[in-house]
């Protein structure tokens, strides 16, 4: 079925991705996804009451997260709004859009915010009582570093994932190395001209707010935490796992942040758009689940049923974004797929700056909406692994509005 809801062109933000323990550290995730998407609305000419529905995307609870969107929403000046809060780990941020185009597409809105935002440093430490347990002792995670170690189901943890995948489809060291360097030149393209591709949709320097919101405590250039690696430094890197393949070089590192993006009906979308004349289509999505830690593999059923969706073949698609939280998973999606892992990812991946859960997807996608752009226009897919072996995948067009 066609899809009517569409993103208005530059009506999308994110910060910049600060490393674990940075300079967004202190920042409460919700919180501060508010005072950014409050300040990105204004910078856009957008008011908050123009938008009538809302989601918002998280995988780290915070303190009052169970007030949700409707929290959010309030604190950004969009005080009359509701709307469901998700949680799907790394695929949260192509949920969230989902989400928000259903809210256009079933007429609950006219004009939807997606949010999404995650803090990695200082997760919470749960504990669960337990009134039968030895003298009433309970349960307790920590629910960042102890989800990354032990998916239950397992019970393995993440990087045993890419291990299998690696194994199975035969990839070594080197080749995952080689994908680190080349990801990394490609975000350089996005450094260039004073980080002129980062500006299109980021605001540099960007002020870090102090805990309270009402004064700056410093500012960022961009990224924070981005690693320049050489061949000879990771040929020096040894395999996590004994007798393994994935270094901590051939891996993404965890890190803050936030980023939204807003759906509205072709009316709405011409009329909040920076560039009218131009269309942000949403074309078909995709999920699919992989065997049992075999994650990164599972992209590629995502991509194709994505693209299935959107009646179109991978030959057909002019730009490639995905989420590799290991350099391996863009081996095996060039593999499976037939297209050439060195022209994916232009601008940056999640490999490079990092890995925030939610938002994740979401700046994902905003890149590839400006690589579009910047192309002239044309069709991009983005997928996604996640955790649960499981993936999510868009199809998207950026043209001229009919």
């Amino acid at each position: 079925m066609p899809i009517r809801a569409e993103i208005p062109y530059g009506a999308y933000w994110s910060t910049p991705f600060a490393r674990w323990q940075g300079s967004f550290a202190h920042l409460h995730s919700i919180e501060f996804a508010a005072h950014v998407a409050k300040r990105e609305l204004a910078r856009r000419g957008i008011p908050p009451e123009r938008i009538d529905g809302g989601v918002l995307g998280l995988s780290v609870p915070q303190k009052h997260a169970f007030y949700g969107l409707p929290w959010l929403a309030g604190m950004a000046g969009a005080a009359t709004i509701a709307g469901p809060t998700i949680m799907q780990a790394c695929a949260t941020g192509v949920r969230v859009l989902l989400a928000s185009a259903l809210e256009v597409e079933s007429g609950l809105a006219e004009v939807a915010i997606g949010v999404t935002c995650d803090r990695t440093s200082n997760g919470p430490h749960l504990y669960y009582p337990n009134p039968k347990g030895p003298g009433g002792t309970g349960a307790h995670e920590d629910w960042v570093l102890g989800n990354f170690d032990c998916d239950p189901l397992g019970p393995h943890a993440m990087v045993d994932t890419a291990e299998n995948v690696a194994r199975a489809h035969g990839l070594s060291t080197a080749e995952q190395h080689a994908v680190v360097l080349r990801r990394e030149e490609q975000y350089r393209m996005a450094l260039a001209d004073d980080s002129a591709f980062l500006r299109r949709f980021m605001t540099l320097p960007f002020d870090v707010p102090a805990s309270s919101f009402a004064k700056s405590q410093g500012t960022l250039a961009g990224d924070e935490g981005v690693g320049a690696s050489t061949a000879e430094g990771l040929a020096r890197l040894k395999p996590v796992r004994p007798g393994g393949t994935v270094t901590f070089g051939g891996q993404t590192h965890p890190a803050d942040g936030n980023a939204a993006i807003v759906v509205a009906t072709p009316e709405r979308a011409a009329e909040l758009s920076s560039q009218p004349a131009i269309a942000v289509r949403l074309l078909g999505f995709g999920q699919a689940r992989a065997p049992l830690a075999r994650m990164p593999e599972a992209t590629v059923p995502a991509a194709r049923q994505a693209l299935e969706r959107a009646g179109l073949a991978i030959g057909q698609i002019d730009a490639i974004k995905t989420h590799n939280p290991f350099a391996l998973n863009d081996l095996v999606f060039a593999r499976e797929t037939g297209v050439d892992w060195e022209s994916m990812n232009n601008y940056g991946s999640s490999l490079v700056w990092g890995h925030p859960q939610a938002p994740m997807g979401t700046r994902s996608v905003i890149e590839l909406i400006e690589e579009l752009a910047l192309r002239g226009g044309g069709r991009g897919l983005f997928a996604g692994c996640a955790a649960g072996d499981s993936a999510m995948a868009l199809a998207i067009e950026v043209g001229d509005r009919r």
